[in-house]
C-alpha cells in the first residue's frame, strides 16, 4: 500500500462544492441531537419529532384540540438603557408544542434531554413563565 500525501488526501476526499464555494464539513450539534423532518416540519431532535407524531394521534382521537408548536411568550419586555443607542430585546421562551387536553386545560410542552433539563437559561425561562404567566411547562 502506497502512502498519499496530505495534499493528495484532502483533493481525493475532500466533500464535492459548488463552483465558487469551499465545501464546509457537517458540524456536530452542542447534544448530538440530529434534526428530522416529519409532515413538512423541521424538529430540533428525533425525540421531539417522535412527540410530535404522538400529538398528532392524540389529536385524531380528539383527545386533544387547538396543537400549535413554537408558540413564543414574552417573558420580559426590551429595555433601553441611556448610556446605550439600541433597545436590549426581549427575553422570550418558545414553546415546542402548546395545546389544549381533554379537561379544558391549556398545555405548554417543551421536548428535554436529560441535560437540558438542567441549563441554568431553561430553569430561569420555566421559574418566568410560572412567575408572569401562570404557566408550568411540561417537560418530555
Amino acid at each position: 500500500m502506497t502512502s498519499m500525501s496530505m495534499e493528495e488526501y484532502r483533493r481525493r476526499f475532500a466533500p464535492v462544492a459548488k463552483a465558487g464555494q469551499q465545501a464546509k464539513p457537517k458540524k456536530r450539534s452542542k447534544y448530538n441531537n440530529q434534526s428530522v423532518e416529519i409532515d413538512g416540519f423541521k424538529f430540533q431532535s428525533k425525540k421531539e419529532g417522535l412527540r410530535y407524531e404522538g400529538l398528532k394521534l392524540l389529536l385524531q382521537a380528539d383527545q386533544i384540540t387547538n396543537l400549535r408548536m413554537q408558540v413564543s411568550y414574552e417573558l420580559a419586555a426590551g429595555v433601553k438603557y441611556n448610556s446605550e443607542k439600541r433597545k436590549t430585546p426581549a427575553m422570550r421562551y418558545v414553546a415546542d408544542f402548546v395545546y389544549t387536553d381533554a379537561t379544558g386545560q391549556l398545555v405548554v410542552e417543551d421536548v428535554k434531554s436529560a441535560a437540558t433539563r438542567k441549563l441554568r437559561p431553561y430553569r430561569l425561562k420555566k421559574h418566568l413563565m410560572k412567575v408572569v404567566h401562570g404557566i408550568e411547562i411540561r417537560e418530555v
